[in-house]
């Protein structure tokens, strides 16, 4: 075992695994000075990991309504049930809106998102629209037009941290894009760790062309996913782009042709979340960890993120579960402790 090392700037970038979700803010563990390796490995140790799914496994309980005081559910949550069970769908529906990012459905979101932060029964999450030929179709301008500048300003910092929190989910993420996803809604997709895309999809931060910018982590992960040449052309020119053109540039993982029920990238998304599935539960979220904060540093600074996030790994009952399928010839079942 060798000495690790880690620079302070490194360490400043290094993220927890833990997200701290509350309604318009987020709340990260972030290291900065006076942290060393030692103490940033303490909030990876085995407590925090084990506990994240620990012994109890919620049941399915189909879909959850988020309206409270907001009136009408915007946002439900789905829960596979049987084989499926562990799949979880984000299913966005205001068809009135075209899925844009009003108060309440926004509201309605960052919930649904925190129950799926701290669901210990979930293991993978699709966001899916309801409405047909849209995924979302971003800012809700006509709100927008009702508010002060101040107010502008609180609700864009409030769909940062939404889209910052949905990144944070300790889970692999998959949007499916079966229509429009625009500005916001690109961002949201963005958000996600993959994306699938019908192939007629349209896809575009097209702020510049409304006079402003991208607000809600789309100038950062979209230089991210596509490199920044690519990225600097989509949004200086405010183009959109439809799913082939998006696979080219990497933006989504696949591109389908869109079937009569105006569902293929979501089917082809669940195809993948049954893919996902059976995999280590606590393989998969120290997997993301690892990528998620490894490429925001040098490489021997990802290096030494790795070897945290692996340590958790060792000790689990699922890698012994795993040693003694292999050895026994048959597939594991694998618990997430």
């Amino acid at each position: 075992m060798y000495e690790l090392q880690m620079s302070v700037a490194a360490m400043r970038n290094f993220v927890s695994l833990g997200c701290l979700v509350g309604r318009g803010k987020v709340g990260f563990m972030q290291f900065g000075k006076g942290m060393n390796l030692q103490n940033a490995t303490s909030c990876l140790t085995k407590g925090e990991v084990g506990s994240a799914w620990g012994k109890v496994m919620f049941p399915a309980v189909g879909r959850r309504r988020y309206s409270g005081s907001c009136g009408a559910a915007e946002v439900q949550i789905q829960h596979f049930q049987g084989e499926n069970s562990g799949i979880t769908a984000v299913l966005m529906n205001r068809p009135h809106a075209r899925n844009s990012l009003g108060n309440v459905f926004v509201t309605q979101l960052e919930e649904a998102v925190e129950d799926l932060c701290h669901d210990k029964s979930v293991r993978v999450v699709l966001f899916k629209s309801q409405i047909k030929g849209v995924f979302c179709a971003g800012a809700d301008l006509k709100e927008r037009a009702e508010m002060s500048n101040a107010e502008v300003g609180h609700f864009v910092h409030r769909l940062r941290n939404l889209m910052s929190n949905i990144a944070c989910l300790p889970m692999p993420t998959i949007a499916a894009i079966d229509g429009y996803a625009l500005g916001g809604g690109l961002e949201l997709a963005l958000a996600c760790d993959l994306r699938v895309a019908a192939s007629s999809a349209k896809m575009g931060l097209i702020e510049v062309t409304r006079g402003l910018l991208p607000g809600a982590g789309g100038s950062q992960r979209l230089p991210r996913v596509i490199g920044i040449s690519l990225a600097k052309e989509l949004i200086f020119t405010g183009r959109q782009i439809d799913g082939e053109q998006a696979m080219s540039m990497g933006l989504v993982n696949s591109a389908i042709c869109q079937n009569d029920m105006g569902d293929a990238a979501y089917q082809k998304a669940l195809d993948l979340a049954k893919a996902i599935l059976p995999q280590g539960p606590v393989a998969l979220r120290m997997a993301k960890q690892a990528m998620n904060k490894g490429i925001e540093v040098d490489l021997g600074s990802g290096m030494a993120i790795e070897e945290m996030c692996y340590a958790q790994v060792i000790p689990t009952k699922d890698r012994l579960e795993g040693m003694a399928a292999f050895k026994e010839k048959r597939l594991p079942h694998f618990i997430g402790e």
